[in-house]
């Protein structure tokens, strides 16, 4: 619970530096740079703080076991199945605790399209639970199919196997 208050601060406080433009710039193309900039500014945030723990991960390995320019495009784009007003901040909150304290009612009222104010609460959840599908179809969409790949399973348990960034991308998320 401390961590997630922790996830709270940090989210009501986020704000894009110039650092983390550069970020941005230096690893993402131009096609890329337009579904990051879609998210939600403290999804943006999230995402460069997930690429910096992400590398300083990768940094405790040898350089042949991990390619950092495939590591750092996942950590960027890893949360693009949220865009601006999918839910934001209080959606956050809001899904986290359904998904913590109500997980069933959570699952049934999920809605994958809005049509009224009412289905709002089961779009959150919907969102929630099904970004990392969501993202991997944008990727998949524009030619990126390895990063679709790790993106769609960053949530789900661990496997033997599997590429070392996507396990790297599952820790540096988890920390942040």
């Amino acid at each position: 619970m401390i961590g997630r208050v922790r996830q709270f601060l940090t989210a009501v406080t986020a704000r894009m530096t110039p650092a983390y433009r550069d970020l941005v710039n230096h690893w993402l193309t131009p096609a890329e740079r337009e579904l990051f900039y879609a998210m939600d500014e403290i999804d943006q945030v999230h995402a460069c703080r997930v690429a910096l723990t992400a590398a300083e991960l990768a940094s405790n390995l040898p350089p042949a076991d991990v390619n950092c320019t495939f590591l750092m495009k996942c950590a960027l784009l890893h949360d693009v199945g949220r865009v601006r007003g999918d839910l934001g901040l209080w959606g956050k909150v809001f899904a986290v605790l359904m998904a913590k304290y109500l997980p069933e009612q959570a699952k049934r009222i999920m809605k994958p399209v809005v049509r009224s104010w009412r289905d709002v609460p089961g779009h959150v959840m919907y969102v929630y639970r099904h970004h990392p599908a969501i993202g991997a179809a944008k990727l998949r969409h524009l030619g990126y199919t390895r990063e679709a790949d790790i993106i769609e399973r960053h949530h789900e348990r661990p496997e033997a196997g599997e590429p070392v960034e996507l396990t790297l991308l599952r820790e540096a998320d988890g920390r942040n």
